[in-house]
């Protein structure tokens, strides 16, 4: 970090832009809003300070809205936008379920066919059995309808010809499959293979609607590197991870940071970056995330936890993906620790909802330590005053196990 900005993050902050990258979300950026507001109001109750939400209506500028906060004496205000691309997610997933059936078989192919399936099932097995759970689930609700129009087919023999009773088994096929693809509400099969099946069908390379989306965001987290405010922070989530190593390694190169202007940081919560970086042609991430990696413009810390099967908890990024130069000196790869922040009680109800967990970064902790989501997108501290000091999770992984090393020139 710049001596000039070193010397003002312990400055309490006073006002902040936070920047909110989600993942492969296709639902409306208010969610994240309500979700706010909800486990914010309770979060402030824990805690004993005092947070108000103001909703944000103008149109000029991506969705979001203000926050106030009273902690510790000082007063902070905070504009917090969505980036969102739900529409490209929407895309993506719009189509039957014949071509859903064809995506899997080419989307396990490419991830076996590379030699990336082997190589993160060692990295850490939770994220991969999770990847499988549409494989098994969508092979399993192709088991159902075969076996009903079996059955079918089978009683009708007893009466008619076999050359009418296949059809009539058979034409149950399609409702069947359609019925289970409108309870994926509750089943995330579809959902999940989708998210996937996106990252994986250009091999790690975005897709030109994604890099475009993309370019506009590093505009807007420039023109906010601009004002008068005392820092810039960039949350993402999930595989918002990725997109978030992308923009802030472009904002860098393009000149964004100020050596008198705010603190820049970067918050990645439950990251899922290898699923993209260790992909052939991912070459531009692994660029990013080694470029990324050595910059003193930034701070960034990488949260997650073991518990969380849907990440690669305390897998170092940058090191995994054999992107770590002599230079790395980010991320700070610390443990949200679940079964030490949350209550037993809180604990032993949340511990099987694997998705919901998933989400517990954005939310309410009842023993929350330097990990308090609120304060750190609306509190006094910044990011790197908060974890000033701290030294890695013990438990961290940094073995490069990416089977493809290629980088695009910076």
């Amino acid at each position: 970090m710049d001596d000039k900005l070193a010397a003002r993050a312990d400055r309490p902050v006073r006002r902040r832009v936070v920047f909110y990258l989600p993942g492969y979300d296709p639902f409306p950026p208010r969610r994240y809003r309500e979700l706010y507001r909800k486990e914010g109001a309770r979060q402030a109750e824990i805690s004993g300070y005092s947070l108000a939400l103001t909703p944000r209506a103008g149109r000029d500028e991506p969705y979001g809205w203000d926050i106030e906060i009273v902690a510790d004496g000082s007063e902070t205000r905070s504009r917090i936008h969505i980036l969102h691309w739900t529409d490209i997610v929407r895309q993506s997933m719009n189509m039957g379920v014949l071509a859903t059936y064809l995506l899997l078989v080419r989307t396990f192919w490419i991830y076996l066919s590379t030699g990336v399936m082997t190589r993160l099932f060692r990295l850490r097995k939770g994220p991969v059995i999770t990847a499988m759970y549409p494989v098994v689930m969508l092979l399993g609700q192709l088991a159902v309808a075969l076996g009903l129009a079996g059955l079918i087919w089978w009683l009708a023999a007893q009466r008619l010809p076999h050359w009418v009773a296949l059809p009539l088994g058979l034409v149950v096929v399609p409702p069947v499959l359609w019925k289970f693809r409108q309870m994926d509400g509750k089943l995330f099969v579809y959902y999940l293979l989708h998210d996937y099946a996106f990252t994986a069908r250009h091999l790690g390379e975005n897709p030109p609607e994604l890099e475009q989306r993309m370019a506009a965001f590093v505009a807007l987290i420039g023109a906010a590197l601009s004002e008068d405010v005392d820092e810039v922070l960039v949350v993402g989530h999930s595989s918002g991870v990725h997109l978030g190593v992308s923009i802030l390694a472009d904002v860098i190169r393009a000149g964004h940071c100020r050596p008198d202007g705010p603190l820049l940081a970067f918050l990645s919560l439950g990251q899922a970056v290898p699923m993209q970086s260790f992909l052939p042609d991912a070459a531009r991430l692994r660029a990013d995330l080694h470029y990324l990696s050595e910059r003193d413009e930034i701070t960034w810390i990488d949260i997650s936890a073991p518990a969380d099967g849907c990440c690669y908890a305390l897998c170092d990024p940058v090191a995994v993906s054999g992107a770590a130069g002599p230079g790395k000196r980010w991320p700070l790869v610390l443990s949200a620790a679940f079964s030490q922040t949350l209550l037993p009680e809180t604990w032993a109800r949340l511990r099987r909802r694997f998705f919901r967990l998933h989400f517990q970064y954005l939310c309410a902790f009842d023993k929350p330590g330097d990990y308090d989501y609120f304060l750190i997108t609306g509190g006094p501290r910044s990011l790197a005053a908060r974890f000033a000091g701290r030294q890695p999770s013990a438990q961290r992984k940094e073995t490069v196990l990416s089977p493809h090393l290629g980088r695009a020139p910076e």
